[in-house]
């Protein structure tokens, strides 16, 4: 059997079958339309071994004597008795590619036991892998992990993932690749906030803009392992799985379980090679968003819980002073909800608040040009709302009975619990109860926030967090299909479900409830190392943080806001004077770049300067909105503490075609501007600074420009033309 050879954007894998199973042989860089004999890459057997060579499997498995991790782990219940079938031989029966996908049929008849693997090589250069086991027997499997795996090349020797908590999500992390096994676990019954959008595997040193990467992520939103696998044979496996509970999947005869998608990318470029291959993959979907995306107020700290009309309809006449696009009402507007310890689930518009309904405000916001959006969270209960006290056996517990009954409660977290969207009655209510808001109100957006782990989750006394996030996929999808034009936002107390999964569902991710620019920093950066600006919620908060008491400048703000959806989230009516014109400035310059910000190229500079970050976004020739004469690339450059050095010196700005030329020019702040004394420190500015500076892309890529010497926490915004 010929191996099945996957071919795009630079990449290559390769599956082999000649050893009787399936095993990828490579992936990587791109190798050419012909293969040679794959049976030259037979490896000598060392002493004290197995009497064969050892497939790095599609799925390893211990029949074959691979000693890491096995892809199926899973056993057989007969006569009542579990532990048959506990280990099985799965080969080939057919394998076939049509240069894009390839589809791997392996079977163990003896075990009764078949897989189907699908690889698709997108375009752009992801890959996307899936398993489905089915169990042929008479008598049920349990299936304990089935996983996703990929090899990676003997030169990656160093691990990045991220990590974080509540409002410092998705901090980078790095280690030597050594022997054994690297696993990050996330038991949150959502993705979390110290999940790892990506893990990581390159070359020494790998940064940015330079090293090879192979980069896996896990398309899930509940329990999840990720990990690293290196045997004592020197090669290196890295993949992903479903982390299932006790018993939660048991395959009945003639059924299957389908892992998530694990999508990868193969870089010779760097992080930014990676980046590219998702934001291909994402801006190619038939649903991605393709409207310029509006900018948003929301009122959660304007006015948190005070649901008052005149000042909800004051602060919506400001937003449209400035140029929003859209408001969104946030928590508080229904049935009981005075603070955070009453009246989840309960999702009628509360009649003491608004006895005319939501209308008034929809109409102040909608006549003003506007979209009116609206915080649910559709999910969880409080204890105190009418919901619980007539149907407790709708929310989740670890016993077979509810806690009306007898049966123990989870912890509480802000005082809620969670949904059992497993039972029938209770998921058909919250949809009928979202889809009634949806028809009865002109509403265009949903803030749809998830705020707490799904911890002992159960079902009927059953761990259930499997069907738990089928079942919420399954009410989005639901509301989807119902109201086609009604965007959704994921939030999970802010950036705790961030990932592909519930991204195919939603038009937006809230990557953290923290606003302070310098937290945002990081934290849109290693965000958009997979998901592209345009799904990234970047807001403007008031100028004092309120989750970490630190003020800065409105420019550092905004220019953090800037490189994603934009959007505040501030009492923007006490915005006044200089201030209020040069929010207005920003707005501007977002609706006048957004084009590009949201269809370029995403560059990250490799800044030996630890005190200095350099990012932008860089248009291609083939994008949209580009035209002749427009601005072909915006960058930050963003001081984020006191730096070694009295000078920044000279920075380069990468990704530039290097056979054209630029002009360079400072775009923000300019001397008329409100902030702009705060920003630099250096008595006299480079000359550039003030006239401009053009340079081709080759030079501006390897010997850069002298930057400001700026103060800690501010920023600046270069435009570059194409000439």
């Amino acid at each position: 059997m010929q191996p099945l050879h996957l071919r795009s954007a630079g990449t290559s894998l390769v599956i082999s079958t000649h050893r009787g199973e399936a095993e990828i042989t490579h992936w990587g860089a791109d190798l050419g339309d012909s293969l040679p004999d794959l049976a030259i890459l037979n490896e000598p057997i060392p002493p004290s071994s197995i009497d064969a060579n050892v497939p790095a499997g599609l799925l390893p498995q211990a029949s074959s004597s691979w000693q890491g991790r096995p892809g199926l782990r899973g056993h057989r219940i007969a006569d009542g008795v579990p532990g048959f079938d506990f280990s099985v031989r799965l080969r080939v029966v057919s394998a076939t590619t049509d240069g894009s996908t390839a589809v791997v049929l392996q079977s163990d008849p003896d075990a009764g036991i078949t897989v189907t693997s699908n690889v698709t090589l997108h375009p752009g250069g992801l890959l996307e892998l899936r398993h489905t086991v089915t169990n042929d027997g008479s008598s049920p499997f349990q299936v304990d992990e089935l996983a996703t795996m990929l090899p990676v090349a003997p030169d990656a020797v160093e691990l990045l993932d991220l990590t974080g908590r509540w409002c410092r999500e998705r901090r980078p992390q790095r280690r030597a690749i050594q022997q054994g096994t690297w696993v990050r676990s996330g038991r949150h019954g959502r993705t979390g906030h110290d999940s790892s959008v990506l893990l990581a595997a390159g070359t020494a040193g790998f940064g940015n803009r330079h090293g090879k990467v192979w980069a896996t992520h896990l398309a899930w939103s509940g329990n999840h392992e990720q990990f690293a696998d290196s045997v004592a044979d020197g090669r290196t496996i890295v993949g992903g799985s479903e982390l299932l509970g006790p018993a939660e999947v048991v395959l009945q005869p003639g059924d299957s379980y389908t892992t998530p998608a694990l999508f990868a990318a193969y870089s010779d470029r760097g992080l930014d090679g990676i980046s590219e291959a998702f934001y291909s993959w994402f801006r190619s979907r038939p649903h991605h968003v393709a409207t310029p995306r509006p900018v948003v107020l929301n009122t959660w700290e304007a006015v948190y819980f005070d649901h008052n009309l005149d000042t909800l309809i004051e602060l919506a006449e400001s937003a449209a002073d400035l140029g929003v696009e859209r408001f969104v009402l946030d928590d508080g507007w229904f049935r009981g909800r005075r603070d955070d310890h009453a009246g989840l689930g309960d999702w009628y518009v509360d009649e003491t608040l608004w006895p005319s309904g939501l209308t008034p405000l929809i109409d102040a916001v909608t006549s003003r040009g506007m979209e009116f959006g609206l915080w649910v969270e559709p999910e969880m209960v409080n204890l105190d709302s009418d919901v619980a006290r007539e149907h407790p056996e709708w929310i989740v517990g670890p016993a077979a009975v509810s806690h009306k009954d007898g049966g123990r409660l989870p912890l509480e977290w802000r005082q809620q619990h969670v949904v059992d969207l497993v039972n029938p009655e209770a998921w058909q209510y919250i949809f009928d109860r979202i889809d009634a808001l949806l028809r009865e109100n002109n509403i265009s957006y949903l803030k749809w926030d998830q705020n707490r782990d799904l911890l002992e989750h159960g079902h009927a006394g059953r761990a259930s967090v499997h069907e738990q996030t089928l079942a919420a996929y399954r009410l989005f999808d639901a509301l989807r299909a119902a109201h086609p034009g009604v965007e959704i936002e994921s939030c999970s107390s802010g950036g705790a479900r961030v990932d592909l999964g519930i991204l195919e569902r939603t038009d937006r991710i809230w990557a953290s409830d923290c606003n302070d620019a310098l937290e945002r920093q990081t934290i849109q950066r290693w965000t958009g190392v997979v998901v592209p600006p345009e799904l990234v919620g970047g807001h403007v908060g008031p100028t004092t943080s309120h989750t970490t008491g630190r003020t800065h400048d409105l420019s550092f703000r905004a220019i953090t806001a800037l490189f994603g959806h934009f959007g505040m989230e501030w009492d923007v009516r006490s915005v006044a004077g200089a201030e209020r014109e040069e929010l207005k400035r920003f707005i501007a310059l977002y609706k006048e770049h957004r084009g590009l910000i949201h269809s370029g190229r995403m560059v990250r500079a490799d800044v030996p300067d630890e005190s200095l970050m350099v990012h932008g976004v860089v248009a291609s020739e083939h994008d949209g909105g580009t035209p002749a004469g427009a601005t072909a690339a915006l960058f930050a450059v963003v001081k984020t503490r006191t730096g070694f050095n009295e000078l920044l010196g000279r920075v380069a700005l990468p990704g530039l075609d290097p056979l054209r030329s630029y002009r360079a020019e400072l775009l923000f702040p300019t001397p008329a501007d409100a902030d702009y004394g705060h920003t630099f420190t250096e008595a006299k500015p480079a000359p550039w600074l003030v006239s401009g500076a053009e340079a081709s892309g080759r030079f501006l890529g390897e010997v850069g420009l002298p930057m400001p010497v700026l103060n800690p926490e501010h920023a600046i915004v270069l435009r570059l033309t194409a000439l």
